[in-house]
């Protein structure tokens, strides 16, 4: 959430980030409202439990009828004190709750926009002209299963649409990608970590997953647990409710976990093969860093994430993700698009976004220098969604005679193999 002294002092600021964001601008104005009914009714119970504890000295020395009167007006004080503490109580929850409802307020560089209205900063490889080498290039699928790597067939059987088996050499494919990506995050200094999958509803909605992302989200009613679309989450919610001390940031941790999406208004689209899936395996960076830190470390999540993809060989651009665009946590958000030949197009492979402040005031994580507590900030960047990745790397490492060059960096993983070969 956003910090409520900012809302007070620059509500335009705030209207303007709500605005580039395409939601609702009457929502600061509905927040400053009840902000100001909690602090007035808050005052108001203060000043008539002040004013009980007073007439409550006095009753003990009164006799007679001056006794009587000041039971009388102790007894009305009384009501009125839990009326105006009902009330205190009312106009905190209102405050709270529309405080959650408020984006984080966007950087000022982010391009404003929608969806194709990104920015972008940087290209990174060489597009293969696979005409000029004299054959049209397969798609993932089709190459996956004459690699006997992928069979979604029998997976719709078990589970219905949007899953995969990855079999073989796609398993160790997988294995391979995760510990070459694990590998990396850990020489940068990372702390491996292997994070759970189900969170309670407080880790979810303090890393911003139950607002406008709800609907993607699997819930277990019965359990009231949330399957994790993104390691983020749990990653997050590590430190809650704790004060870190200053001299022990940056705290940086590289999750490994499934992740759960139920792709919600996705109907109809990436149908084909494992790029927009319900179940997958990603390795996520994770910081926690000093306020002032964030954009420089937003930037080393960036440039981590194109070592990584350069490592894999793959041509890629990076883009600034426009205004409307952004999850509700980041204030801005990288994507690192690698291009899918059968596609024609570049495709999101990962992305890090800065969330400043936002979750950590939601999640009460703290740093202290000196007698000085404040809330940190928080980053995340993808290094490895496992599915995606397999696609950009089987069809643009792909040959002419349906086998599939093995990028260096995975070799060491994969028994040395230069190639996988159709079966």
């Amino acid at each position: 959430m956003i910090d409520l002294r900012l809302l007070r002092e620059d509500p335009d600021r705030v209207r303007a980030s709500q605005r580039a964001r395409g939601e609702d601008v009457a929502l600061v104005d509905a927040l400053l409202s009840a902000d100001e009914r909690r602090r007035s009714s808050g005052v108001r119970f203060d000043e008539l439990r002040s004013e009980q504890k007073s007439l409550g000295k006095l009753i003990p020395k009164a006799t007679g009828d001056e006794k009587a009167e000041l039971l009388k007006k102790a007894g009305e004080l009384s009501a009125a004190v839990k009326a105006a503490d009902a009330e205190k109580d009312e106009a905190d929850q209102e405050a709270k709750q529309l405080l959650l409802r408020l984006g984080n307020l966007v950087h000022p560089d982010v391009p404003v926009g929608g969806e194709e209205d990104f920015a972008v900063l940087a290209k990174h490889g060489t597009i293969r002209d696979f005409a000029a080498e004299g054959f049209e290039p397969r798609d993932h699928l089709e190459l996956g299963e004459a690699l006997g790597a992928i069979d979604v067939e029998r997976a719709a059987k078990v589970s219905g649409s949007r899953f995969y088996y990855l079999t073989g050499v796609g398993a160790l494919l997988e294995l391979a990608l995760v510990n070459a990506a694990i590998a990396q995050a850990t020489a940068a200094g990372f702390t491996p970590m292997l994070t759970p999958a189900l969170v309670r509803p407080r880790a979810m909605e303090g890393t911003g997953f139950l607002g406008q992302a709800a609907e993607d989200v699997y819930h277990l009613e019965k359990d009231d647990f949330y399957l994790v679309g993104t390691s983020e989450v749990p990653l997050a919610a590590y430190h809650m409710d704790e004060i870190i001390e200053a001299d022990k940031l940056p705290l940086r941790y590289a999750g490994f976990s499934p992740c759960f999406r139920r792709e919600a208004g996705t109907y109809g689209k990436d149908t084909r093969g494992i790029f927009r899936v319900h179940q997958f395996d990603k390795v996520e960076m994770f910081s926690y860093v000093e306020p002032e830190d964030a954009e420089a470390e937003h930037q080393r999540l960036l440039d981590w994430e194109i070592q990584w993809l350069q490592s894999l060989e793959l041509p890629f651009q990076v883009i600034d993700v426009a205004s409307a665009d952004l999850g509700s946590s980041a204030s801005r958000k990288f994507d690192c698009e690698a291009w899918i030949p059968t596609q024609g197009k570049y495709r999101e492979l990962t992305s890090t976004s800065n969330c400043t402040e936002f979750q950590a005031r939601r999640l009460s994580v703290r740093m202290r220098e000196g007698k000085k507590v404040q809330p940190l900030a928080t980053l995340n960047g993808t290094l490895c969604a496992v599915p995606r990745t397999i696609v950009a790397i089987l069809e643009n490492h792909q040959q002419a005679d349906g086998s599939v060059r093995v990028p260096e960096v995975l070799r060491p993983y994969l028994g040395g193999r230069e190639t996988l070969d159709p079966q």
